[in-house]
């Protein structure tokens, strides 16, 4: 038998209804299969072995054995498995979605929960196969697939851009396929320092997807208490990006909170943009305070990385520091190749150590990086920059 070279998906949740959706979709996709399906997470360790995933789909509440035990028990059997948190949007479970991504689960997806949502939700499906196929195969079979999803969304959790005709064209029309794809195998070309700003950044600025919270609880940490403030845009909708940036201040120590409009910005403290608006900042009499901005999702993305680039250079100039992190797409490119025009720096996490090097590998391909590092060296750079 010749082996298949479809994406093997192993589903776990209790619900027979939701196990049909999904396989209805994986099986109607040309290069997703579901090799098993199965009702609570002892079932899905028992099973690890005997089937070989690439993915596996893991539900929180199930009898037997819930999603949040399953996890580092699948990951013990099985340590390459990528597995996708099937949540609903509650405090309840992106608190438990957290907790599973901490343990090695390395993204969630909202659960449908309405008979409407179960049979009509097209561009659940969409991002659906989007994320599978990136979080299959970053480097090789998810990125052939998305070559054909000329306008599929960086996140899971979908933001329909809007219509608004006063918005830059670049918000609203979807980009090319291949503009999303990172070049593979080439030499990264770094930039010249020399052409860069010098001296300690007033600002860092963080952009992440994919794979971003257990990236962000190790880079955060390496950074102890920086003197300077962070603000981080994460892929992710509203609910999680408030319990986000609460374990990032319980794993690392470091004050964080959810960006609310309006709040001043401080050295020492992390910034969250919250799910479903873009975090911009304007500056006051006494510092720089959070402006929520509910325009268009930009790059598929609300939040999104290039407003808050492109917001933070009307502050700064080029005097904050920009790191781009795992995560799918090409959101922060944009407004990295105008802040690095501007003498702006960046750096990017390395393909080796993302779970999914698109956003990071869009920048580091564009030549505009001035280090591309593996995720453990990161923190102690930047925090030998912050003086």
């Amino acid at each position: 038998m010749v082996p298949s070279d479809k994406i093997k998906v192993m589903l776990v949740d209790d619900s027979a209804v939701v196990r049909g959706f999904l396989s209805r979709i994986l099986d109607e996709a040309e290069d997703t299969e579901v090799v098993a399906s199965v009702v609570n997470g002892q079932q899905a360790v028992d099973m690890v072995d005997r089937y070989n995933p690439d993915i596996v789909i893991l539900d929180i509440e199930m009898p037997v054995m819930d999603g949040i035990t399953a996890v580092p028990k699948i990951l013990q059997k099985k340590p390459d498995a990528k597995i996708l948190m099937c949540s609903t949007l509650s405090t309840k479970n992106a608190d438990i979605s957290m907790k599973a991504m901490s343990l090695g689960a390395i993204d969630c997806i909202g659960k449908p929960t309405t008979a409407i949502n179960i049979k009509n939700d097209t561009e659940f499906r969409e991002a659906f196969l989007y994320k599978i196929r990136n979080i299959a195969s970053p480097s090789g079979r998810g990125a052939g697939a998305l070559a054909r999803q000329s306008s599929a969304p960086s996140s899971g959790f979908v933001v329909k851009p809007k219509t608004n005709k006063d918005a830059p064209a670049h918000a609203m029309a979807p980009r090319p396929a291949s503009a999303l794809l990172p070049k593979r195998g080439g030499e990264i070309k770094l930039m010249a320092k020399a052409g860069l700003a010098a001296g300690s950044p007033k600002l860092l600025a963080v952009g992440s997807s994919t794979g971003g919270p257990q990236a962000l609880f190790k880079f955060i940490g390496a950074l102890e208490i920086p003197k300077i403030p962070v603000v981080i845009t994460q892929h992710m909708p509203a609910t999680f990006t408030k319990i986000l940036a609460s374990h990032i201040q319980q794993h690392t120590g470091v004050p964080t909170s959810e960006g609310e409009d309006g709040m001043k910005i401080e050295p020492g403290h992390v910034y969250v943009a919250p799910g479903g608006k873009h975090m911009l900042f304007e500056k006051g009499i006494n510092g720089t305070y959070i402006k929520l901005d509910d325009g268009p999702a930009e790059n598929f993305c609300k939040p999104a990385v290039d407003p808050m680039i492109r917001s933070l250079m009307e502050i700064y100039g080029n005097s904050f520091l920009t790191v781009i992190l795992t995560g799918m797409g090409s959101d922060g490119m944009r407004a990295c190749q105008d802040f690095v025009e501007k003498g702006g720096r960046v750096i990017a996490q390395d393909e080796a150590s993302s779970v999914v090097w698109g956003m990071p590998g869009a920048v580091a391909s564009a030549g505009i990086c001035m280090e591309v590092l593996p995720l453990d060296e990161i923190g102690s750079y930047v925090k030998r920059m912050i003086f």
